[in-house]
């Protein structure tokens, strides 16, 4: 073999390896943001079905039967039962209300739902000490080892009494 025939050889080895480097790191990098994707769907799919969960309680503890009540009768942001979730009878109840979950391929999820009293020009503003509206606005929160940002989702509860 000549000398030239060894560069050429040499070149197309180098040439392939090259090319066998760059189609790894794609397919680890494609399997890497499949991972991702499916680490974030499930914590979207954690804090939907806490909401759903929470739809599913009175506006209030003052409403749980439903009666046309005045703004001031409704009561403060809590749980009046402690935290008891079987007890949980309506949205407030959920104020700080945090829950592990652990899945077979991602654990420690870390879903934690606040419950605030909403301004009803502007829901995005949440009142503030003993101010209270017809608004409540839910933020659940979805942590975990394996997310660079925590899903957040928020819902208006609203209740129109006259």
């Amino acid at each position: 073999m000549s000398g030239i025939q060894s560069l050429l050889a040499i070149g197309a080895v180098w040439l392939f390896a090259l090319v066998t480097i760059n189609f790894n790191s794609s397919v680890v990098h494609n399997i890497s943001l499949e991972v991702e994707n499916k680490v974030y769907l499930t914590a979207f799919s954690l804090a939907d079905d806490k909401i759903e969960e929470i739809k599913q309680k009175a506006f209030d503890e003052n409403t749980i039967e439903f009666n046309a009540i005045n703004v001031n009768d409704l009561s403060l942001i809590g749980c009046e039962e402690g935290n008891n979730r079987n007890l949980f009878d309506d949205i407030d109840d959920y104020n700080n209300d945090t829950t592990h979950i652990g899945l077979p391929y991602v654990e420690n999820f870390i879903v934690t739902t606040r419950v605030y009293y909403a301004d009803p020009n502007n829901p995005d503003i949440n009142l503030s000490g003993t101010a209270k509206s017809f608004f409540k606005k839910v933020e659940v929160i979805v942590t975990s080892q394996y997310l660079i940002t925590p899903v957040q989702l928020n819902f208006i509860f609203t209740l129109h009494s006259k």
